[in-house]
Formats: C-alpha cells, structure tokens, sequence
C-alpha cells in the first residue's frame, strides 16, 4: 500500500534504513504487547474486576473495543509518520462515518480523509455502555455531549409481554448480586428460591433495575467495594445531533469533508481493488483504503466488489420498521422500552426533549397499515411527524473486508435494534480496523481476521437476538407461534441447553453479551435450570439466606439515595436539561 493520509507534505525529508527497521521493531513490539494483554485479560477477569472495580460490561468493552487505547501511547509519533509517508482515504456516510473518522484522528490528528456524506434517519437512538469508553477515549465531556445530543441515561432496557403477555423484565448493564464463596450468585438465588426462603424476584438483587424502576440515577461509584459500583450506563440520544456532533469533533482536528453521492466506482483490472470513486459532481477521489459505509446497498462492499449477504431472516423474521418521534406523557425513564406486539415489537426511547418511538414487525405476518396503526395508537403523547417506513435484511456480508475495502455499519450487515447493538458494532469495528491497519503493502490475513472477528460477533449477538423470540409462550399469533417452533442456530442451542440442564452460562473471550446479560433474558423469559450446582447445595442454607437479605436491603438503600433521573439530568445539563413529565 501506499501512503496512509490524502495528502502527503511537499520536501518531507527521506528516511534511513536504520530509520525504518526501528518503526518495524516498535510496531512489532506493539504487536506483541497487544496480543499478550488480550490473553491477560481472559484469563485474570475476575482479579480485574475487583482490583479495579470494573463490570462484566467493562470487561466487554476491554476485549476488543479498548484494545485499539494502547495506540494512544503511540499516537504523536505514530501520527506523524502517517502525515509524512503513508494515505488511506476513506468513504464513509453518516454516523459510522463520523464515528470512525474521529476514531482515526485520535491516531492522526491533522491530513485530508475523503467522506461522502449522507443525512441519516436522525431518530432516537439507545446505546450499550461501552459508547461510554469511545466517548471517553475521544476525551468528549460528558455534559457538553448530553446536552447537544439531548440525550438520558439508560440503566438497562425494559421488555415486556416477551414470554407471556404481562411480564416485564430489565436486562440491566450491570451484575445480579455478588457471589458467594465463589461460586455465582444466581444459583444461591435460586436455591432460596425453590427453599421458599426469599422472594422468586431477581431484580431485587441488581441495582440498576430497583434505580430504573424508580426513575433514579447516579453514577456508578469508583470503589470497588461499594455497592454502588456494581453497575455501568449507557446513553439514549437523538442519533442525528450525535452524528452531527461527532462530525464537528473530527473537523476541528483536521478531517476534510467531502460532501456528495458515489457515481461510478474505478477498480484495478488484475486485482479488482477500488482505486477510485467519482462523485456526481464529476471529481474522482482516489486512495487506497476505502472504509464503505454507504448504507444497506454496500455501493462498494456489495455493489462493486460482490462480497455476498447471509441472511438471518429464517431466525430473525422482522424485515421493517416505523419510526416517529412524539411528544412526553409519561416519565422520563432511564431505561429504553421493548415491547411485544402481535408480528414484532415496540421500542420507546426518552430523549430531553422528545421520546423516540418505532415499530419493528414481519411484513410476512402482518402489514403495514396495521403495523402503523399499532404504532400510533400506544404512543404516549402527541405524534411529531409522520411515521417514517425502513426496510431491512437481518444478516451480514460474507466478507466485511474485501480487496482494499472494509464494510462498516450497515453496509457490513444488519441486526434489529432490540439490544442497542448498532453503534456498538460500528465503534467495534472501527478499533479492530485500527488495530489491523495496514501500513505498507497489504496482507491477506488482515482482511480475513478483520471478517472472521466481526463475523463471531454478529453472531453472538444474533444469538442473543434470536433468544428473546424463541423463548417466549405465547400462542396468541401466528408471528410467536412461529418463533416459537422454529429451528436454531447450533450454538444458540448447545448455550440454552448448558443453562437448562446446570444454570451454566457458556463463556467466550469474544462477545459484548456476558453472563449478567444471558442470566437477565434466561430468567426474563421463564428459563430455569434443571439442576443446582452441588457446591452452591452444600453451603448452610441459613446463612445463605442472611448473606441474600443483607444484599437485598443494600440494593434497596443504594437505590433511594440515588436522586431523581430528571433533576440529575437538569443539574448536568442546566437550563437545556431535561423536561420533568
């Protein structure tokens, strides 16, 4: 490859051999050190949890998307290498644009990169707490953002009528209890359960559920052995205030924007790599890597390079979606609703100043006059605009790095937004192209572990996806019927079958879903296990239950000290703060 940045500055002095092998043997020794610590990692997870008060959605965020921090170490040097020696121009649109462009200026703080921008749908967007961690790394201030962004916080998400119509559960981003004598805490709560010494309500043993039932928040406390450190945050924001102010951060620090829609695309005759695009305005942009993100067509992933879709529309049968914003009539939740409708299901996001609302549904089982009219009729408060139709294939490109060109956001692929999945993925592959970037020449083994990471993390999370409708008891329609009884993926299968048969949830080093998030759906949708772990049977059942009882009555007090979430959000944000209902 050639050049990392667009433009490269005039009379930059030549570089000595002994020069270039000291870049080689630094990088290399980044390359080393970086592999080494995602071992350490995996393997001394629960030490660093607790010597440095980190979450199981912390540790998450750890095994990939804070691996691309160790860079900042490097990044002055390694910067202006970039500036004086290598280019890669990238082509993305909207928020996975501004996303990544930022993420890269962090590296390289000053040089041209192409965008081809795109406005985007601009509706309520809910996110999962390692935004939180991007955001940090970027050195964004989080009251400046909250208030551009209009955004709340998001202690977990709601889901209600899932497994039988009535229930409501939270799967909260943070722990259920703490362990006792090492072994996990739900299967004491269980065990306690079937003795009849507690009540059968796991939610009262997390602290982001008692807080979000209440409409409480505070930050998680930095002591490890608080209570109060037993959970982490998101955000809920409107996702075109976060685009645009994304998009700003990266200008400030050099980025140049080049606005306009994608013509013809030039490929090299031998290899098929892309060499060059031509806007509509007739410029022709040239570079050597090129990062699509042009939406569901992939004009380049797709469109030139034909890299190929799986499709998960057998597992995921929601293929649109109506999105409106409405006014609030209710309270300001720091949590995001899903709720089951009769081919889908119902989001509601509450933003400062408005709640973003949508419908995701099977046009296989239902239509769109009808998916609208669900919609509507259980919005809280007056409609904002009209209603506005997305069509979607669940699934993802056989290859998201393909010749010189990486597919990021929806041009990679595509899962529904009932796990706040979206930007997560986005910023995760951002840091996993980081880490991989090519400096001179290219390596076929980049692209290929760049595609089979992302792919095991589409994956998993499709699994956990697909869990949420398989489990559920409900024979009201023939849209849950079908979920119900369909067949599953293998390795959704072998994880249900290890919880159902011991209470075991199935680890990976890779994944954003950790056991809290698999113990809140397993036990959300009415999946208990066959069995109880015979370590946990042994322990004196009386202490047991005091040890459960003290942990309750924390939880409790821990939440009713924590302040209202809309007068927190007016002290942070001020007179911009949020709306009281």
């Amino acid at each position: 490859m050639g050049r990392i940045m667009a433009t490269t500055p005039t009379g930059a002095p030549s570089r000595t051999p002994a020069y270039a092998w000291y870049v080689l043997g630094i990088l290399f020794l980044v390359y080393i050190l970086n592999f080494v610590d995602r071992q350490i990692i995996s393997i001394l997870a629960e030490d660093i949890k607790r010597d440095l008060g980190l979450k199981d959605e912390d540790l998450g965020f750890l095994y990939g998307t804070a691996f691309g921090v160790f860079y900042s170490l490097f990044g002055i040097p390694l910067g202006r290498l970039a500036d004086n020696w290598n280019r890669v121009r990238l082509m993305t649109i909207g928020l996975a644009l501004w996303s990544g462009m930022t993420a890269l200026s962090g590296f390289a703080r000053s040089g041209g990169m192409l965008a081809a921008a795109r406005i985007g749908v601009g509706v309520g967007e809910a996110t999962v707490p390692h935004i939180r961690f991007f955001n940090q790394r970027l050195g964004i201030d989080e009251a400046d953002f909250m208030r551009r962004t209009n955004a709340t916080f998001k202690l977990g998400i709601e889901f209600r009528d899932w497994a039988r119509i009535g229930d409501s559960y939270i799967h909260p981003f943070g722990d259920f209890g703490r362990d006792i004598a090492g072994l996990p805490f739900h299967q004491h709560w269980l065990r306690l359960v079937r003795a009849g010494r507690i009540p059968p309500e796991l939610e009262a043993f997390s602290l982001p559920i008692l807080a979000a039932r209440a409409d409480r928040f505070a930050p998680p406390s930095p002591d490890p052995s608080a209570i109060e450190s037993t959970f982490s945050y998101a955000y809920q924001f409107d996702a075109g205030l976060y685009a645009a102010y994304l998009r700003s951060y990266a200008e400030q620090r050099g980025v140049r924007r080049i606005e306009g829609k994608i013509g013809p695309v030039g490929q090299d005759g031998e290899t098929g790599f892309v060499h060059s695009v031509t806007l509509e305005s007739g410029e022709e942009v040239t570079g050597d890597l090129f990062v699509d993100c042009s939406g569901f067509r992939g004009l380049l992933i797709e469109g030139a390079l034909k890299a190929g879709y799986e499709s998960w529309s057998h597992w995921l049968p929601c293929d649109a979606a109506l999105a409106v914003p409405s006014a609030h009539g209710g309270p300001l939740t720091p949590y995001t609703s899903a709720t089951a409708r009769d081919a889908g299901w119902q989001w509601r996001i509450p933003l400062q100043h408005r709640v973003g609302n949508g419908h995701v549904f099977s046009t296989a089982f239902t239509d769109i006059d009808s998916a609208r009219d669900i919609l509507m009729s259980n919005l809280e408060g007056e409609a904002l605009a009209e209603p506005r139709l997305l069509r979607f294939a669940t699934g993802k490109r056989r290859s998201q790095w393909l010749g010189n060109v990486v597919a990021i956001g929806l041009a990679s692929g595509f899962l529904e937004p009932l796990e706040s999945t979206s930007i997560h993925l986005i910023q995760l592959a951002i840091t996993k192209l980081i880490d991989l970037l090519p400096l001179d020449g290219w390596d076929p083994l980049d692209a290929a572990e760049f595609s089979r990471s992302m792919a095991v993390e589409y994956e998993r999370v499709r699994d956990f996806l697909i869990l949420h409708y398989c489990a559920t008891e409900r024979t009201d329609t023939a849209f849950w019927n079908h979920c119900r009884t369909m067949s599953l993926p293998e390795s959704l299968a072998y994880k249900m079958a290890a919880f159902r048969e011991r209470g075991v949830v199935v680890r990976y080093r890779e994944g954003m879903f950790l056991e809290p998030s698999w113990l809140a759906v397993y036990y959300g949708q009415r999946i208990e296990p066959g069995r109880i772990n015979p370590l946990v049977e042994a322990l004196p059942i009386d202490k047991v239950a005091s040890r459960a009882e003290a942990m309750a009555s924390a939880f409790r007090a821990a939440a009713q000290a924590m302040p209202d979430h809309a007068d927190y959000l007016h002290d942070l944000c001020g007179s911009a703060g949020a709306v009281r209902a």
